[in-house]
């Protein structure tokens, strides 16, 4: 049976911490979602192709695309004279991992089942 520190050892390891705080944070906007979705179809994509694809004003997109580069969710590659944006899958997967962790850490112990001894 796992000690509560070999059941909690995620905490300090990547992405944990404020950086999983950061990139939840990030996620908890349902136009960054949107614009992940978007970009999650393409290879890249320009900001102006990002606020044809929704009803939000030019600088709102960016202070969206600013918050998900900050959290490392998307990555940016200028070319000349504009930014083209794209996933970072490695980050998302970690996200996505993490999560997965620990909500199975926590469904899994006996803290959670619904019946008490």
């Amino acid at each position: 049976m796992k000690t509560p520190a070999e059941k909690l050892h995620y905490v300090n390891s990547p992405p944990m911490g404020d950086q999983w705080s950061e990139r939840l944070s990030a996620l908890a906007h349902p136009a960054r979602l949107e614009i992940l979705q978007y970009l999650a179809a393409r290879e890249d994509s320009c900001c102006k192709d990002v606020v044809g694809r929704l009803s939000l004003a030019q600088s709102t997109v960016s202070q969206h695309l600013k918050v998900l580069a900050a959290a490392g969710l998307i990555d940016i590659r200028t070319e000349a004279q504009r930014s083209c944006y794209s996933i970072n899958d490695e980050a998302l997967l970690a996200i996505s991992q993490a999560v997965s962790e620990l909500v199975g850490t926590c469904c899994n112990s006996k803290c959670c089942s619904s019946s008490r001894d």
